[in-house]
């Protein structure tokens, strides 16, 4: 209980008091108005502190994010329990101690109304408080998550970005290796090929800031770029293209071909009487390119720029693996190609986005029960006061405390009881399905 808390307690007194005082009481003395004050102090302070102390020790050994469900069933508990011992304290204290009344009329008579009128009014006012301190642990946990998402969204596009940003330097530098060296053996070539690269690289700077192409793109890219290889290598290197059509609306990282026909290039010899023979295809949801093994010998180690810029932009955009088969004759990396543009940074629903959703709909639901539990501590007192004012002698109000309380306790036992354990169980079946899948 912490400062604020104690004066708005205090600020409560006052005003109860003072409306007790100028509504409900016959003789306006000083004397009656400080004893107003007393017995609304005595009700506010001693009933407040108590739900305090028990919510703050249940906050402590219970969180309503991580124990959701035990911490509602014993708030709900020890709800009941402490405000119907505060309230006959406070009740006995003010009718038998103060006001002299016979003690054995306190469970009777007007003195039962007041203890039940009083009890509700208390558990109307402690649910609300714990339905507060929920809503306010749900909206902490929510804005955390948010802002970690956020984190890690940004993280992720930054090193995407970083990655792209590696593809003009390297292109460029294999590129001006491969014209260096037609100047020397075919000059002609040398000139076709600056006009073929000077197209190529175009279409390099238009597809950079794109995080995905479509195959039928990126098909065509390829075969311009297979067209410039052919003209450095000749009948050295062939290239063989058997894509399904109806692949080619799927969606693959931008310059992924084109790095992986470079891969072959450079870890590979090319002549005439040994070809390197690179095919390009699709199967199963991927797109593989393979080549006949024929491994040259790396006078220096290798920067492996090329691949492992394709895994690591795949790994950012999902889930799905990129592939790498090595055999004595050859060699094949699979790349996953993507259903939907739109949503290709999750084309597997993340676990993490999938339980903020389950606890929004969490959220929605406990609200929903509170708000019942709240409707039924209004609603009930006021039948009971309107029964008494206009028929004591038949109590009616019996059918709708028992009548709703039923439906107030299969609500409760629909959203904390065992149709919720069925439900997440079910859920959880699912999410190692689907992940088993994948």
């Amino acid at each position: 209980m912490n400062k604020k808390s104690l004066i708005t307690i205090s600020w409560i007194t006052f005003f109860l008091g003072t409306i007790i005082f100028v509504f409900f009481t016959n003789e306006k003395t000083v004397q009656n108005y400080f004893f107003n004050i007393f017995i609304s102090g005595l009700y506010s302070f001693t009933i407040a502190i108590g739900n305090g102390v028990v919510n703050d020790y249940l906050n402590k050994k219970y969180s309503w994010v991580d124990d959701t469900r035990k911490r509602t069933i014993l708030g709900i508990i020890s709800t009941l329990l402490v405000n119907v011992i505060l309230v006959f304290f406070c009740n006995y204290v003010n009718f038998i101690l103060f006001q002299k009344n016979d003690v054995a009329d306190f469970f009777s008579g007007w003195m039962a109304i007041s203890n039940w009128i009083s009890v509700n009014i208390a558990l109307l006012i402690s649910a609300v408080l714990h339905a507060k301190g929920f809503i306010e642990a749900w909206k902490s946990s929510t804005k955390q998550e948010v802002v970690q998402q956020k984190l890690i969204a940004k993280s992720a596009n930054a090193q995407f970005e970083s990655l792209k940003n590696q593809l003009d330097p390297h292109f460029l530098f294999n590129s001006l290796n491969v014209l260096s060296s037609l100047i020397d053996e075919n000059p002609e070539q040398a000139q076709r090929f600056t006009a073929s690269m000077s197209k190529i690289y175009r279409y390099v700077l238009e597809q950079k800031d794109k995080e995905l192409v479509t195959v039928e793109e990126e098909i065509t890219f390829a075969k311009t770029y297979c067209d410039l290889l052919k003209t450095r290598f000749e009948d050295s290197v062939s290239f063989e293209f058997d894509v399904n059509e109806k692949d080619l609306k799927f969606y693959v990282v931008p310059l992924s071909l084109q790095l992986l026909l470079e891969n072959c290039i450079k870890h590979n010899f090319a002549t005439s009487a040994r070809p390197l023979h690179i095919k390009i295809y699709s199967s199963s949801g991927n797109l593989l390119i393979e080549n006949n093994l024929q491994q040259r010998e790396q006078l220096n180690e290798s920067a492996g720029i090329g691949l492992s810029n394709i895994v690591q932009r795949y790994a950012l955009l999902t889930k799905q693996n990129v592939f790498i088969e090595k055999s004595a004759s050859f060699f094949k990396v699979k790349i996953p190609l993507l259903t939907e543009k739109i949503t290709a940074m999750t084309t597997h629903p993340s676990s993490e986005s999938m339980a903020y959703e389950r606890a929004a709909k969490r959220v929605k639901e406990i609200k929903g029960f509170y708000s019942n539990l709240i409707s039924y501590g209004m609603v009930i007192p006021f039948l009971i006061f309107i029964n008494l004012r206009t028929s004591p002698e038949y109590h009616w109000f019996w059918w709708p405390i028992f009548g709703w309380g039923i439906g107030l306790g299969g609500h409760a036992l629909q959203v904390f009881g065992i149709s919720r354990s069925w439900e997440e169980n079910q859920i959880q079946k699912i999410l190692k399905k689907e992940q088993y899948k994948n």
